[in-house]
């Protein structure tokens, strides 16, 4: 294996130390930095060359590096660029035009992944099972259509790690939907989605690859705790908040008891949404089992990569080991030519 010279992209504020000495499991789990440290040691115990670049909202640093540090690639960890998270296209668009190699998601499909409405219509073109849903444009007050059907799901268009999204989310009338829309708009920012709310499993499913593509074992959220009788939301307390993941004992692990027909049918459908919202890299898929039905919801181009999170403990479940999958992604991005018009 070649060694190289990486550059890894960090949001501002986020550059991990050398090291972390001995924490314990609730101070590692809420550092701020877990994914970037993880990473970037990763990276130096695989013995690559690595440059750390913090980064905001300053495209100028990122060209002064790359001429002084001449990178083979960069590895990709910014979420979001002058806080807005649909910028991220934007800074992997420049790589692009600066001739880098990459981790991670090309701009075109992080432009329509990260547009929820977007990617549930070119979906459901293509006849894959989405939730009915309207999107409540900024600024506008909420008037549904009378064909969408209560209970609803309220969140961002673009807003993705659960942000914004709590209990009250789930709205069941008029008055609680146009609360929880002027709640979004008012706290993101952006458009507002309203979805028909589909009970049942919460499955997460990993995908690795350009062309070639990898699915991942199953993996599902639950909530150990959860009185029968309250649905199941993954709120942004339920996937951040410690105290809160104790209290009702919220965990994520390999699916259990899938039927084979919907074990067969994850595998083939993520291959073909992940092709048709042209992702490339990595992504993470997530799907409401009802029943037997397998609804889509939304896609996560570049998701969470600390060790601990989802995507990692599906790789490691598919025979990857933390560093085996973070090689991955630089070979995978060696690999990728992004699309030119010559």
């Amino acid at each position: 294996m070649s060694k190289l010279r990486v550059l890894a992209l960090v949001r501002e504020g986020l550059e991990p130390p050398e090291s972390i000495g001995k924490l314990k499991t609730d101070e590692y789990l809420s550092l701020p930095w877990k994914t970037e440290f993880c990473v970037v040691d990763s990276l130096k115990n695989l013995g690559h060359q690595v440059r750390v670049l913090g980064l905001y909202d300053d495209l100028l640093s990122v060209r002064k590096v790359i001429e002084e540090f001449k990178p083979h690639i960069v590895f990709n960890l910014m979420e979001e660029f002058g806080g807005i998270a649909l910028y991220d296209q934007n800074v992997v668009a420049y790589l692009e035009l600066m001739g880098l190699k990459y981790t991670g998601c090309n701009p075109r499909g992080l432009m329509i992944a990260r547009d929820k409405a977007l990617s549930k219509k070119l979906l459901a073109y293509h006849r894959i099972r989405v939730p009915d849903f309207q999107v409540f444009r900024y600024g506008r007050r909420a008037r549904r259509r009378k064909r969408l059907q209560f209970p609803l799901f309220v969140k961002s268009v673009v807003e993705d790690a659960s942000l914004g999204i709590s209990q009250a989310s789930l709205v069941k009338d008029d008055d609680a939907l146009r609360e929880r829309v002027a709640f979004v708009h008012e706290h993101t920012g952006a458009d507002a989605i309203a979805e028909e709310f589909i009970g049942g499993r919460e499955l997460y499913v990993g995908v690795l690859g350009n062309h070639r593509l990898e699915v991942f074992p199953t993996w599902e959220l639950l909530f150990d705790k959860k009185p029968e009788d309250q649905p199941l939301i993954a709120t942004a307390r339920a996937k951040w908040n410690l105290k809160y993941q104790k209290k009702w004992g919220v965990v994520s692990r390999a699916a259990e008891r899938l039927p084979k027909t919907i074990e067969d049918l994850v595998g083939h459908r993520c291959k073909r949404i992940y092709r048709l919202l042209g992702l490339s890299g990595y992504a993470r898929l997530d799907f409401r089992l009802d029943k037997r039905r397998l609804y889509f919801l939304e896609a996560n181009p570049n998701p969470a990569l600390s060790a601990d999170e989802d995507f990692a403990k599906s790789a490691e479940a598919k025979g990857y080991d933390y560093k085996k999958l973070i090689q991955r992604l630089i070979n995978l991005g060696l690999r990728f030519k992004p699309l030119r018009l010559s």
